[in-house]
């Protein structure tokens, strides 16, 4: 009887040991920073679109709108994996910015999504894989391709300004509420090629 006893405990203590999951503590650390990195650059876009508007820039201005929201959702899904994995988050660290013209305020903006979509997420991504944190992978992956559209929304409407003007950029534009992908008027689906959210959900600007 003692050695059954011995056994089922010994049985006990592997199943325990096996299933206990060390956390991913190195990806927490990321989502927290792409945390407070997405809300940051969500009131900075924002605070942008201000500024483009002040200077008769509407289509700009709307676009940094469609841009702010989507780095609301992408924080937004960061904070999700963090809470799923037992992180209690207060709330965001707003970093501090500049407001400037808004051909500088697209030159700034280029520049944080490039570090994003070439350093940032790249790097991010790969530790969460290393970690097996699949929801980070998902929500890291999801902004990262999201930047890449965004960058080249920026670079667009810098293009345009210094070639005199925003006449032949887009006046409408479509975020998807799931995962951040943005689209201008031109471009969207009907259904997000991230996520597969249905079109008739979009976010429209």
């Amino acid at each position: 009887m003692k050695k059954v006893t011995r056994l089922f405990m010994f049985l006990l203590a592997i199943g325990l040991i096996s299933g206990c999951t060390p956390k991913p503590a190195k990806t927490i650390e990321n989502l927290k920073a792409a945390y407070n990195g997405e809300s940051t650059a969500s009131t900075k876009y924002a605070a942008f679109a201000e500024k483009a508007k002040s200077e008769g820039f509407d289509k700009v201005a709307m676009m940094f709108l469609a841009t702010s929201k989507a780095e609301a959702i992408h924080a937004g899904n960061h904070l999700k994996v963090l809470e799923k994995l037992g992180e209690k988050i207060a709330g965001p660290q707003i970093g501090t910015f500049n407001v400037l013209s808004t051909v500088e305020n697209l030159t700034d903006a280029i520049k944080g999504e490039t570090y994003e979509l070439e350093t940032m997420y790249p790097g991010f991504i790969a530790l969460a894989e290393k970690e097996k944190s699949k929801d980070a992978v998902k929500s890291f992956t999801w902004a990262l391709d999201t930047e890449k559209k965004h960058q080249f929304f920026y670079k667009t409407a810098l293009a345009a300004l210094n070639g005199g003007g925003e006449k032949s950029l887009p006046a409408r534009w479509f975020v998807c509420p799931v995962c951040g992908n943005t689209y201008d008027a031109g471009s969207v689906t009907a259904k997000c090629d991230f996520c597969m959210t249905p079109r008739e959900k979009f976010i429209a600007f």
